[in-house]
C-alpha cells in the first residue's frame, strides 16, 4: 500500500474517531496518533496531518458541499465512514490541486469499498462525481 493511500485510511479512521467522541478535537488526535504512531510513518505522516486538519478546518465548506449535492440524504443519517471518506476527499478537491480529481475520487471509492457497506463505494462514488461535475472540479 503507498504512503498516501496509508494516509487517507488512516485519516478516516482519525475522523472516525473525532466524529464520535464530543471531546477536544486537538487532544483527541494526539491520542489517535500515539496510538498509532507506528503507522504514521515519515512517508505517511505529512499527508495525514493535511488531510485531517485540512478537514477539521475546512468542515463548514466541505459539509456544504457534501449536503448540497447528497440528494435526499442529511449528513447525520449518513454513514459515519461514508461521509468522512466523501469530507476527505472533497478537501482534496478544495485544497490539493496536485491530485487528479479522478484519482481522489477512485482513492474515495476502493476506501468506502474495504470500510464502508456493500453500497458504499456507488454512493459515495455519485455524490463526489456530481460535486466534480457541477463544482468544476
Amino acid at each position: 500500500m503507498g504512503d498516501r493511500r496509508q494516509a487517507r485510511e488512516l485519516a478516516l479512521q482519525a475522523l472516525f474517531f473525532l466524529d464520535m467522541d464530543t471531546c477536544d478535537p486537538d487532544e483527541n488526535l494526539v491520542i489517535f496518533c500515539n496510538n498509532n504512531e507506528e503507522k504514521l510513518t515519515l512517508g505517511v505522516n505529512p499527508f495525514f496531518l493535511d488531510l485531517v486538519k485540512g478537514v477539521l478546518e475546512n468542515s463548514a465548506q466541505i459539509d456544504d458541499l457534501l449536503k448540497k449535492y447528497s440528494k435526499n440524504w442529511r449528513l447525520s443519517r449518513m454513514p459515519v465512514v461514508d461521509r468522512n471518506i466523501m469530507r476527505i476527499a472533497i478537501f482534496e478537491f478544495l485544497k490539493c490541486s496536485d491530485i487528479p480529481s479522478s484519482v481522489t475520487i477512485n482513492e474515495a471509492v476502493e476506501i468506502g469499498k474495504n470500510y464502508g457497506t456493500k453500497d458504499s463505494g456507488s454512493f459515495i462514488n455519485g455524490v463526489l462525481d456530481r460535486i466534480k461535475l457541477l463544482e468544476g472540479f
